[in-house]
C-alpha cells in the first residue's frame, strides 16, 4: 500500500489525477476531473507521471556504472570502441552468450552477457536508455521489485537470444531495457495513464522497429527481455498491489520466472 507524498505515515489508495501521487483524505481535492493533490488543485491538466518516492535510482546508477567499467575493462583487452564481434576481447569472448557455452555448462553467461557491449555506440545507446527508464521506474516500484524486473528480464532477454540465434554469440543489456520498458507499460497502465500520452508507446513502437529492421540486433533478446519484463510487473504490480497477494508469493513467482528462463536456455542450448 502507498503512502501520502504529503503525509508518509498515512496508507492510501488513492492518487492524484493529474500528477500520480498518492494522496490521503485530508490532501484530496474533488474537482471535475477527479481528486487532486494541494499542488494540482489549481492548476489545469499536465503531462500525465508515474507517481515516484523520494528514494533515488541509487540500483540504476550502480548498473551504469558496472556497465561502464566492464566496457573499459573490455577496450583495455583490445575491443575495438566501435561496433564490432565479440571476439575482439577476452572479456567479450569468456562473457558472451551464446548455444555452444551453455551446452558446455558455462551457466554464468547468461548473465554475464546482459553487461557486455560490442561497441560505444552500443553502450551510450542502452546506458542512455537505463538511466531514463531507471530513472523514472526505480523510484515508482522501489529497489527491490526494479531488481526483479531487472534481472528476470535479463535472464528472459538471454533465453530469447538463444531461442532465435543457434550460432553467433550475443551480448548486451537489451534484453533488461526491454524488460524495462514492458514494465512501464503495466506500471503506467496499472494508474491510468495513456503509454502513448506519456510518449512511451512511441518510443517502444521505434525500438520494435529498429529491432526488426537492423540486421546486428538480437530480434530474440530484446522480445524476450519485453516478455520478461511485463510478466515480472504484472506478478508485483497487477497481482501484488491491486489483488494484494502477499510479497513473498509475487517476489517467489517472478523468481520462478527467472528460473524457468533458465531452464529453458539450457534446454535450447541442449539441442
Amino acid at each position: 500500500m502507498e503512502v501520502c507524498y504529503r503525509h508518509p505515515d498515512r496508507e492510501t489508495g488513492v492518487a492524484c489525477s493529474n500528477c500520480g501521487r498518492p494522496i490521503c483524505p485530508e490532501c484530496m481535492t474533488s474537482t471535475s476531473v477527479g481528486m487532486r493533490c494541494p499542488d494540482c488543485a489549481g492548476e489545469r491538466v499536465t503531462k500525465p507521471k508515474i507517481s515516484r518516492s523520494s528514494e533515488e535510482p541509487t540500483l540504476t546508477y550502480f548498473l551504469i556504472g558496472i556497465n561502464v567499467l566492464v566496457a573499459l575493462g573490455s577496450l583495455l583487452s583490445g575491443a575495438s570502441a566501435a561496433v564490432g564481434g565479440v571476439g575482439e576481447s577476452p572479456l567479450l569472448a569468456d562473457g558472451s552468450v551464446s548455444r555452444a557455452t551453455i551446452a558446455e555448462g558455462e551457466y554464468w553467461r547468461l548473465i554475464t552477457s546482459g553487461f557486455l557491449h560490442a561497441g560505444f555506440l552500443h553502450l551510450a545507446f542502452n546506458m542512455l536508455t537505463l538511466w531514463i527508464l531507471g530513472g523514472m521506474l526505480e523510484p515508482a516500484v522501489g529497489r527491490v521489485r526494479f531488481a526483479l524486473i531487472y534481472f528476470v528480464s535479463l535472464l528472459a532477454g538471454s533465453f530469447g537470444a538463444l531461442l532465435l540465434e543457434p550460432t553467433a554469440p550475443t551480448v548486451g543489456a537489451s534484453g533488461a531495457i526491454f524488460g524495462l520498458m514492458g514494465a512501464a507499460v503495466v506500471v503506467l497502465r496499472s494508474r491510468g495513464i495513456s503509454i502513448m500520452e506519456s510518449g512511451l508507446g512511441l518510443w517502444i513502437g521505434l525500438n520494435l522497429l529498429l529491432t526488426f529492421t537492423v540486421s546486428s540486433i538480437s530480434i530474440g533478446g530484446h522480445l524476450g527481455g519485453l516478455a520478461g519484463g511485463v510478466l515480472t510487473a504484472f506478478l508485483l504490480v497487477d497481482l501484488g498491489d491491486r489483488q494484494r497477494l502477499p510479497e513473498a508469493i509475487t517476489t517467489g513467482l517472478c523468481v520462478v520466472v527467472g528460473v524457468a528462463s533458465i531452464a529453458g536456455a539450457i534446454a535450447v542450448a541442449a539441442t
